[in-house]
């Protein structure tokens, strides 16, 4: 369980610790080529593994990528079937080399709507890399925010039933172990490809002070030389927390004394 930067400075990093990606735009690039959409899921599979990669590479600790959200069941039946079977590929296809990497698999969402077969194999690989803290690489899938929180109230109330007696009780800080990334520390960088400027209903609560990076690049073209922007850019933001700049100034220059 990790503390809330709503209530906690958290410790200054030139490399983020933890990044959450939307991973938009793979539509886009296979119709650039005149492919079926398809295509350019598949191509953005091959992207994760590099942005995995990458990951590791630069010693970020958790990665997030927003796979479907909540809201993706609008789109075409046939479109959702084929990201069903993709899902289900890559489940078969990558666990066991996340776990052979001693990356940490977990999933985050509504799984109740997914097939029995993919349901067996999150569980599977959730408990198949638990022990692994090289990286922790989380899956949102048939995620939405709202509904994290909402699915935070039901179960704190579950298990505080007083609530009902004392509405003082809930606080945020009384949430926060029940949400869905309790495991995880709030993401220091926020990447959305694909030239949408939104955050689409991810990490509602967990992006409160997270930094916000945009690019028009497409998800299938993203790869470690795009993250290394994004990292350099990250660098030089300067994380208030609701402080000063004057304030955050002082702290680094408290820090930065011979003990």
């Amino acid at each position: 369980m990790f503390t809330s930067s709503t209530r906690d400075v958290p410790e200054p990093r030139s490399v983020p610790r933890h990044v959450a990606i939307i991973m938009d735009g793979n539509g886009r690039w296979a119709k650039q080529r005149m492919l079926p959409r398809v295509a350019g899921h598949r191509r953005g599979v091959e992207a994760v593994r590099a942005i995995i990669l990458a990951c590791i590479e630069r010693d970020i600790e958790f990665l997030t990528l927003f796979a479907f959200s909540s809201e993706n069941w609008r789109r075409p039946a046939e479109e959702v079937s084929i990201l069903m079977d993709l899902f289900l590929h890559a489940l078969e296809q990558e666990v066991a080399k996340l776990n052979a990497n001693g990356i940490r698999f977990k999933v985050v969402g509504d799984t109740s709507m997914f097939d029995s077969r993919i349901r067996d194999l999150i569980a599977a690989g959730e408990a198949q890399t638990a022990a692994h803290r090289r990286l922790t690489l989380t899956i949102a899938a048939n995620y939405g925010g709202r509904w994290d929180v909402a699915q935070a109230v039901r179960h704190y109330i579950a298990a505080h039933p007083e609530i009902r007696d004392d509405e003082l009780l809930l606080a945020p800080e009384t949430l926060e172990p029940y949400l869905a990334m309790a495991y995880a520390p709030e993401p220091d960088l926020f990447i959305r490809t694909g030239g949408e400027q939104r955050i689409s209903n991810f990490l509602l609560w967990q992006l409160a002070y997270t930094e916000l990076y945009f690019t028009d690049m497409l998800w299938p073209d993203f790869d470690a030389a795009a993250l290394t922007s994004a990292i350099e850019w990250y660098a030089q933001r300067e994380r208030r927390f609701g402080r000063t700049s004057e304030q955050v100034q002082a702290a680094v220059q408290l820090a930065a004394r011979p003990a």
